[in-house]
């Protein structure tokens, strides 16, 4: 049985990879409009190829935080939040003779 802390570290795991994947999103954007204006400026240039490198090492990191985002969630999503008794009322019941 998974203990309380278990939960409250998953939703804290899912609340810093939201915020971590937004910060790789714009590094994505930030590197790719970057590596895109380097090579129109100067193609084939050192600066070009050390650009377009960080723009994949922050697409990696932005896919490997996705993944994990999403592993995390489903994992969550399996787990009843509560292990209490039922709240349903039980049927009509009736003894065996």
């Amino acid at each position: 049985m998974a203990s309380k802390t278990d939960r409250v570290m998953s939703l804290r795991a899912v609340r810093q990879l939201y915020r971590v994947r937004a910060f790789y999103t714009g590094g994505v954007l930030l590197w790719a409009v970057l590596t895109a204006w380097t090579s129109w400026q100067l193609p084939g240039s050192r600066q070009m190829w050390v650009s377009a490198l960080l723009l994949a090492v922050f697409t990696g990191l932005l896919v490997t935080a996705g993944l994990f985002l999403r592993r995390l969630q489903v994992s969550a999503a399996g787990r009843p939040a509560h292990h209490g008794a039922s709240r349903k009322t039980p049927g009509h019941r009736r003894a065996h003779a």
